[in-house]
């Protein structure tokens, strides 16, 4: 808990500040003097502001929101000579250009950091596969346990390499969203016997783009030999006689190929409210044993499951994956800009009723993943920030009042109608922004909950 509060606080406390910094830089590029940019919450922490008249920046003690207010009569009179000067009397360019520089930052801080990621390196599971879900795309084209990806194409013809399974994924996702075939060069473990096998990720529809999508294609954890970890001295593992790093040579007269294909057999080893005993054949020390297990009988979800109480599965092979800082930055911009497709298909589906509500998540997912990714590394919390920094700026660009997008929604009406939008409309949109947010942020904390109570 105290990781995933630390790394709540460290992703708003580091991107909220750059969005508004970005505001700000553009407002003193362009002469605004009376403006005020505030961050966060109680007694300020830091103030820059030149002089009296000019452009204020404040940073206050709890960095969980910001806010750009002009000043205005009620603070204070305005001096007649700095009235040309406030936000409101600069050319619509130059106030649109303040208004869009927030969310662009944000893209501008994701390609770099996204780049930084994949220039520290980061160490990766291998692109071999575990045992494809039964039914799945993945079964059906063909693919076994212990295949190696090696390179991906969309065509067959032209190939991109790939050096970790989190790539295969994301190329997963980005067929998804495009609409295509995903061809895969696979090869046994050791390199041998090279083949081409297609997924037709072009029939899933694209509504389905979300976090059970693997599932769906047939794809989850990497390869993992069926090899036993730490065991509960009062699981059935345990009772049973199973130690750690017995290797699982067969279940029932059936050889697993890989941990995660014992584990299947594992939980539906069950008959109605009991396990089931089964005769495993395993390897200890170079010596072969048969012992009968007979897992415990667990409630999950809608029915039983057998469990033994153990770690199944040795540790996955792991690769570094690292580029050149040219190609990094490259991979930044690329990863940034599909990225954000992405984020504004998914909103639109989840708008006209294509995709599920239940893909929008709020700050207790954030904070998960904010603090699993401080467990693994530097890396993988520069690429989580990358992610939150591309959400934000996608986020603060849609056309909602309230948002930075809605006053870009605006201007845009001004520069076509050469009038601003008067102030009967501007609060009743207002209103409607604030409702709209406000409903948003609702759902995302009750599917935040739901997953937590295991109800998606």
């Amino acid at each position: 808990m105290t990781l995933q509060i630390l790394g709540f606080l460290l992703t708003v406390g580091i991107l909220v500040p750059v969005h508004e910094f970005g505001h700000y830089w553009v407002a003193r590029r362009c002469g605004v003097k009376v403006l005020r940019f505030s961050i966060g919450f109680g007694r300020v922490l830091w103030r820059r502001q030149a002089h009296p008249g000019a452009t204020e920046f404040t940073l206050s003690l709890l960095p969980l929101g910001g806010y750009v207010r002009m000043l205005d009569e009620s603070e204070g009179p305005v001096p007649a000579d700095m009235r040309e000067q406030a936000f409101n009397n600069r050319p619509l360019k130059e106030r649109a250009a303040i208004v869009a520089a927030g969310p662009l930052i944000n893209l501008l801080l994701a390609v770099l950091l996204f780049a930084a990621a994949s220039w520290l390196g980061v160490e990766e599971p291998k692109s071999v596969l575990s045992a494809p879900h039964a039914g799945s795309l993945a079964e059906r084209a063909g693919l076994r346990a212990g295949d190696w990806v090696q390179a991906v194409s969309t065509d067959g013809q032209t190939w991109t390499e790939l050096q970790s399974l989190p790539e295969l994924r994301w190329h997963l996702m980005r067929s998804v969203s495009r609409g295509e075939r995903l061809v895969l060069s696979v090869s046994d473990r050791a390199g041998h016997g090279r083949r081409s096998v297609t997924l037709e990720t072009d029939l899933i529809p694209k509504g389905e783009l979300d976090a059970q999508l693997l599932k769906r294609i047939g794809l989850g954890l990497p390869f993992s030999e069926p090899v036993l970890g730490q065991l509960n001295p009062t699981g059935a593992g345990a009772q049973a006689g199973l130690l750690k790093g017995d290797r699982v040579l067969s279940v029932d007269g059936v050889a697993p190929s890989d941990a995660a294909a014992l584990r299947e057999r594992i939980r539906a080893a069950v008959d109605g409210e009991q396990g089931r005993a089964m005769q495993w054949k395993i390897e200890r020390a170079g010596q072969v044993l048969e012992l009968q297990v007979t897992p415990q009988a667990v409630q999950s979800g809608e029915k039983k499951q057998g469990r033994i109480e153990a770690m199944v599965g040795a540790p996955p092979e792991m690769v570094t994956v690292s580029r050149s800082l040219v190609d990094a930055l490259m991979g930044g911009v690329e990863r940034t800009w599909e990225v954000s497709t992405m984020t504004l298909q998914v909103f639109g589906r989840m708008l006209v009723g294509e995709a599920s509500l239940k893909n929008l998540s709020g700050p207790l997912t954030i904070a998960d993943y904010a603090g699993q990714s401080l467990t693994m590394g530097l890396s993988y919390f520069l690429s989580f920030l990358a992610l939150v920094s591309v959400s934000l700026g996608v986020l603060n660009l849609l056309p909602l009042p309230m948002l930075d997008g809605g006053h870009l929604m605006y201007y845009l009406f001004e520069g076509l109608s050469g009038r601003p939008v008067s102030e009967w409309w501007h609060r009743q949109l207002q209103r409607v922004g604030a409702f709209v947010l406000l409903l948003m942020m609702a759902l995302a904390l009750s599917n935040d909950m739901a997953h937590k109570l295991g109800l998606y």
